[in-house]
């Protein structure tokens, strides 16, 4: 079992910036492959970022790709979203999730989630 908490959201005009964080316990965080997904209102979940477990690979929704940054932090059982340059359709409730197995962009294939992150971009 892994238990993830993000926090970090919240309300910011657009143009702005904010970092999500994610906090895991329970099984050896760095043996997961780590993702973000987000939910607009009325909409489905959306991959946005995945990391592989060392942080040596990355990839990006074609949305996001040049203006969010995934990392992680082994050593904290953290990984992170860094949002720059936000826009209005960026508003979601943004989720971690952790996949042991691949390294991929369907939410299906990730075994565990975290509760979510309002964030809300007005313009």
């Amino acid at each position: 079992q892994v238990r993830l908490v993000e926090s970090g959201g919240g309300p910011v005009q657009a143009g702005g910036s904010l970092r999500l964080s994610c906090a895991a316990s329970g099984r050896t965080f760095s043996n997961y492959y780590m993702g973000w997904f987000r939910q607009a209102p009325g909409k489905e979940r959306e991959f946005v970022a995945a990391i592989s477990w060392s942080g040596g690979s990355t990839r990006y929704a074609d949305s996001v790709k040049g203006r969010f940054t995934i990392s992680r932090d082994n050593t904290k059982n953290t990984v992170y979203l860094q949002m720059n340059s936000l826009i209005p359709e960026d508003t979601a409730v943004y989720y971690c999730a952790a996949n042991a197995a691949s390294y991929t962009v369907l939410a299906k294939y990730y075994d565990y989630w975290g509760q979510g992150t309002q964030d809300t971009v007005s313009s």
